[in-house]
């Protein structure tokens, strides 16, 4: 299965930092949150971290236009719903992390990847909440994402 398109669910620090990745590595991401003002927040930490990037001389200002062109935002989690890899970053409750992923479930393709960025919940509860446990994955990212080029993948 090739990867084209992502979602990543939060936009805190973590969620923020995963989409910037993705969008960096040349794959249209969208970022899904509860509030706009989660989205505007996390969208203004990517464009944060992007110039700092230009002005260390690790990105070009055309590379991080770039990279920032790829990044959508939403407030609907319907908008995961052509995503390949959909990468959950919310609050380390079981509770949300389920309801969520029973969620996505339901409004992602059959052959999407859905991911928890999880530190300390057990992927095998979260992925009891939807029909595809074999689809379900941890994808640990180490903090601050941008800068660890570090993922521990759970399967």
């Amino acid at each position: 299965m090739e990867i084209e398109r992502l979602a990543v669910l939060g936009a805190g620090q973590m969620g923020a930092g995963i989409a910037q990745v993705a969008a960096c590595s040349g794959y249209p991401v969208v970022m899904i949150d509860i509030e706009q003002d989660y989205l505007d927040r996390g969208l203004s930490s990517i464009e944060r971290s992007l110039s700092k990037l230009v002005s260390k001389g690790r990105m070009s200002e055309e590379e991080a236009k770039s990279a920032i062109s790829l990044v959508s935002t939403s407030v609907s989690r319907d908008s995961a719903s052509e995503a390949d890899l959909v990468i959950e970053a919310i609050p380390e409750v079981l509770e949300l992390k389920a309801s969520a992923f029973s969620d996505l479930d339901e409004i992602c393709k059959e052959t999407a990847i859905l991911a928890t960025n999880t530190s300390s919940i057990s992927i095998d509860e979260i992925a009891a909440s939807t029909r595809r446990p074999g689809r379900v994955i941890g994808m640990h990212f180490m903090n601050p994402v941008p800068i660890m080029k570090l993922i521990e993948i759970i399967n």
